[in-house]
């Protein structure tokens, strides 16, 4: 069956989930993490909602009874607020991280990063664009490749972020909307975006949404293993397999 959009576009057979790690202000950088990660996670529809989403709420169901959990990579790693279970018992523990890792090995998606150094970009650049915009641009141009091989020209490609804030979605659409109309394009590279129809959706992160916990759960490994990669980062060695070709930038 093919998927038509309400103005006869057909719905691409993949979908992308972006989801950040860090914060896109360039003023006062964490010193522990002083850079901006967007991760976008490229499936295929029939991939997510036949096998990723259901192993991802079996895996909720085994561990705490029901599929309201959010997996949220910073309470995760700090064994907080629903996963302090993972502080008591640490077979349980052993066993839900390499549930978790199971299902992102075996997922068949595409794994595209920006990590932008916030420090070198201030220092290099007087009035740089966001650390957001950046990173979308770059994520968007890998994006654009790696559908155009998966035959998806002309088709509508939906792009769901997670909601920042009013404000803030306002002004990453209008940006991913310039990009989309080959109207942010920089540097010597001058892809064509109009083979495809780009359509962001922002959503809470309490919409539960399977595909936006597996973008952030990848996106601070990403950058940990930029800014320390002799560090041991056992979730970047699930992930490295998935990254797209060019599928990791980091800029400057």
């Amino acid at each position: 069956a093919v998927s038509i959009g309400s103005v006869g576009v057909a719905f691409s057979d993949y979908i992308v989930f972006a989801d950040e790690s860090g914060s896109p202000v360039l003023e006062r950088p964490d010193p522990t993490f002083p850079v901006f990660v967007l991760n976008c996670v490229l499936s295929s529809k029939t991939d997510y909602a036949d096998r990723i989403v259901p192993r991802l709420q079996r895996l909720k169901f085994d561990f705490v009874g029901h599929d309201q959990l959010v997996l949220h990579e910073r309470d995760i790693r700090r064994q907080q607020k629903e996963f302090a279970f993972l502080q008591v018992d640490a077979a349980a523990r052993e066993m839900f991280l390499d549930r978790m890792n199971g299902i992102v090995s075996d997922a068949e998606i595409d794994v595209i990063a920006a990590v932008i150094h916030k420090v070198r970009l201030a220092q290099k650049y007087a009035s740089p664009w966001s650390p957001y915009e950046i990173a979308l641009h770059f994520c968007m141009e890998t994006l654009l490749r790696r559908l155009r091989q998966l035959g998806q020209e002309g088709k509508r490609i939906h792009v769901v972020f997670e909601s920042r804030g009013k404000k803030e979605d306002a002004e990453l659409e209008l940006h991913f909307r310039r990009i989309a109309a080959n109207q942010a394009n920089w540097g010597y590279k001058q892809p064509d975006f109009r083979v495809m129809e780009w359509e962001p959706i922002f959503v809470d992160k309490k919409c539960n949404s399977s595909g936006l916990q597996l973008a952030d759960l990848m996106a601070r490994p990403i950058g940990l293993k930029v800014l320390r990669p002799l560090q041991e980062n056992r979730a970047f060695d699930v992930i490295r397999p998935k990254l797209a070709l060019g599928g990791m930038k980091s800029f400057p």
